[in-house]
């Protein structure tokens, strides 16, 4: 599933800017989805495309996070703008002044008083404000051309900030929205499957909300026995659930089990609740674990009936020897101490890998 959508192919022969957008039609963002051929491979698309909205978030939130700043710089850089302005009035002023003492105090008729040597101290102070005027207006010539070139030095700085912030946060938008939309096609993908295989539907005619795969990653802030409901995933048994990555994993199992025995898999408990718990540890004594550390109240573990109850039945051993193609093990523990041949959990590590 490396390919590019419709149209990135002739985008990559297109100006620079075309290909910014094929950018976001590329692989790490928008990768064209194909027909999953089973519940395990549309689970590790769900969870590759929650992992990859997640990384583009966080992106999000960090270029974010650049762009306050850079918002931050564009003030500055404003600041620094209109304080240059200032500065640069404030040069030109002793300009204004000089040009003003000039008219009042004209020099032209007394210049040959000075070269005749009969001038007097008011042509001597009108000659030297001649000069300290045009020493003066060469060091605001050379001021103004340096002011100015740190005004404009600023504003294109502040433009640049400015259109920057604007690009990278429509850049993200886009490649936030795609992954959304490629994320929601998944999961309705996933519900249109579970429908078939006729796991229990909600009010709305799709799927518990704990069926998402990607929700089992929030499972650890749920105590043993104190799971919502609505983090569990209905199994095709009647009144059956595990949490979301279990239950498609064990849906799986269940169909190549119905194919290879003609029939669904016997299951007399599944997911348990603290309470139930409770009463199976004190009416089953040295049959079930403490409350709170059995892995039923994880929703990772099943009790089986229908001849896989049975150790080394046909049923016990054709799960024993496919059950980890799906991540689902009879543990160590469950062959002897206490021996339980019904007993099959779901391993998390496994199942990832798959």
């Amino acid at each position: 599933m490396t390919s590019l959508l419709p149209g990135a192919a002739a985008a990559q022969q297109a100006p620079a800017k075309a290909q910014a957008v094929a950018v976001l039609e590329s692989v790490n963002f928008t990768e064209s989805l194909r027909e999953p051929v089973n519940l395990t491979e549309l689970r590790r698309d769900a969870e590759k495309a929650s992992k990859e909205l997640e990384s583009a978030t966080r992106a999000l939130e960090q270029r974010r996070a650049k762009i306050a700043a850079s918002q931050k710089e564009l003030k500055a850089k404003l600041s620094q703008l209109q304080a240059a302005e200032k500065a640069f009035a404030q040069v030109r002023q002793p300009l204004s002044d000089l040009v003003e003492l000039l008219y009042q105090q004209p020099v032209g008729g007394d210049v040959s008083g000075f070269l005749s040597g009969t001038s007097d101290e008011g042509t001597l102070q009108a000659i030297a404000s001649t000069t300290q005027l045009v020493a003066q207006r060469n060091l605001v010539l050379e001021d103004s051309s340096r002011l100015q070139a740190e005004q404009e030095r600023l504003a294109g700085e502040a433009q640049e900030l400015r259109a920057n912030s604007l690009l990278s946060e429509a850049q993200m938008g886009a490649e936030i929205k795609t992954l959304q939309e490629r994320s929601q096609k998944i999961v309705k993908s996933l519900s249109q499957a579970l429908v078939k295989l006729g796991v229990k539907i909600d009010k709305s005619g799709k799927p518990a909300a704990g069926c998402d795969p990607t929700r089992a990653t929030t499972m650890e802030e749920f105590a043993n026995g104190l799971i919502p409901k609505a983090y569990l995933c209905p199994l095709q048994q009647r009144g059956e659930e595990l949490r979301g990555d279990a239950a498609l994993a064990f849906i799986s199992l269940n169909e190549a089990y119905r194919k290879r025995f003609g029939k669904p898999m016997c299951v007399t408990d599944s997911y348990r609740s603290l309470a139930e718990q409770q009463s199976v540890y004190y009416t089953r004594p040295g049959l079930a674990a403490v409350p709170g550390r059995s892995n039923h109240g994880l929703g990772l573990a099943v009790d089986l009936c229908g001849g896989v109850e049975r150790f080394r039945s046909v049923e016990f051993n054709w799960l024993e020897a496919n059950g980890k193609a799906f991540g689902w093990i009879h543990p160590a523990w469950a062959y002897s101490s206490p021996f339980e041949p019904w007993h099959w959990e779901y391993d998390v590590k496994l199942g990832s890998l798959l």
